[in-house]
C-alpha cells in the first residue's frame, strides 16, 4: 500500500510541475498575456470534462442544490481571483520569484484564522510563516528585474489564495465535495471571465497576437487546459489518499522540483539576495510542513 501512496505523489508532481511550465511557456515565451481568455478557456474545458466525467461515472459528483451553489460563490469569487491575478504575475515573474510569494499565502491564511476564527498557532508556525513574509518583502528589493505591476498582482493572488484556503476549510454548510466544489468554481469562472473579456481589452488585443494561427499556440493552449483538469484529479486522489501532513509535504517537493528545473528551461535574471530570498521562503514552508506534522502526533 505504501508504494501506491508514493506512485500517487509522484503522478501528482509531475502534472504539478508540467501545468507550471506549460502555462509559464504560453504566458512568457509565447506572450499570451490576456488572462480573461486563457483562464477562461482553461475553465470552460475544466468545467466540460469535469461534467462528462460525472455523466460516465468516472467521478463521483452529487447533484448540486442552489441553495448549495449559492452559498459558495463567495469561494468561487476569491477563485477567480486566485487565478486571474496569478496569471498575471506568471506572465511577468519567474517561476522561482512567483512560489517566493505565493508561499505568503500562508501568512494570509494564518491571519485570517487568528483574527476571524481566533485559532491559536505553535512557536514553530508561526516562525516559519514569519521567515516566508520576510522572504516575500526583501525579494522585490533584490530582484534586478524587478517589476512592480508584477508584483502587485502576486500579492493579489496570494491573497486571494490564503483567504480561499481558509474559506475552503471553514465553510461546512455546504457539504459539496471538492470536485463539486471546482465545478461550481468553473462555471462561474467561465461566466466571469467572459463578460469582462471585452472591458478589460483582452478580447480585441486577442485578435492581434502574432501566433494565434501558430500551431505551437494551439497545443500550449490545449495542453494548459488538459493539464490543469489532470492536476484538479491528482491533487483530490492525493488528499483522499494522504493525511493532510504527507499532502503538504508532496506539494512543497513539487514545488521545489519546478523550482530547481525551470532555470534549464526558461531564463531567468537573478542574483545572489534574489536565490537567497527564494531558498529561505522555501525553508519557512518546510518549517511549516514538519510543525504540521508534529501537531497531529
Amino acid at each position: 500500500m505504501q508504494w501506491k501512496r508514493h506512485i500517487t505523489g509522484l503522478t501528482f508532481s509531475i502534472v504539478f510541475v508540467v501545468s507550471y511550465f506549460t502555462n509559464k511557456f504560453v504566458l512568457s515565451v509565447l506572450n499570451f498575456t490576456y488572462p480573461t481568455l486563457f483562464q477562461g478557456w482553461q475553465t470552460f474545458i475544466g468545467a466540460l470534462l469535469l461534467l462528462l466525467s460525472g455523466k460516465l461515472g468516472w467521478v463521483e459528483m452529487s447533484r448540486i442544490t442552489r441553495s448549495a451553489a449559492l452559498s459558495w460563490l463567495p469561494g468561487s469569487l476569491l477563485f477567480v481571483g486566485n487565478i486571474y491575478a496569478g496569471s498575471r504575475a506568471l506572465s511577468r515573474m519567474a517561476i522561482p520569484f512567483f512560489f517566493t510569494l505565493q508561499n505568503s499565502s500562508h501568512v494570509v491564511s494564518s491571519v485570517i484564522l487568528r483574527m476571524v476564527h481566533r485559532e491559536k498557532m505553535p512557536w514553530l508556525k508561526v516562525f516559519s510563516v514569519c521567515v516566508m513574509l520576510v522572504s516575500a518583502i526583501n525579494l522585490p528589493l533584490y530582484d534586478p528585474a524587478f517589476d512592480l505591476s508584477a508584483y502587485m498582482w502576486a500579492v493579489g493572488h496570494l491573497s486571494c489564495l490564503g483567504a480561499y484556503k481558509v474559506f475552503q476549510v471553514h465553510v461546512k454548510s455546504s457539504h459539496l465535495s471538492d470536485l463539486e466544489q471546482q465545478y461550481i468554481n468553473y462555471l462561474f469562472s467561465v461566466l466571469l471571465l467572459a463578460i469582462a473579456a471585452h472591458p478589460t481589452g483582452d478580447l480585441l488585443g486577442a485578435l492581434e497576437f502574432p501566433f494565434l494561427h501558430s500551431y505551437t499556440f494551439h497545443c500550449g493552449c490545449c495542453a494548459s487546459a488538459l493539464l490543469g483538469f489532470f492536476l484538479l484529479l491528482a491533487t483530490v486522489k492525493l488528499k483522499s489518499g494522504l493525511s493532510l501532513e504527507h499532502c503538504e509535504a508532496w506539494i512543497f517537493l513539487s514545488k521545489v522540483t519546478a523550482v530547481s528545473l525551470s532555470p534549464f528551461i526558461f531564463y531567468i535574471d537573478g542574483n545572489s539576495p534574489s536565490v537567497m530570498c527564494v531558498l529561505f521562503s522555501h525553508f519557512g514552508e518546510a518549517l511549516l510542513v514538519y510543525s504540521e506534522r508534529q501537531s497531529q502526533l
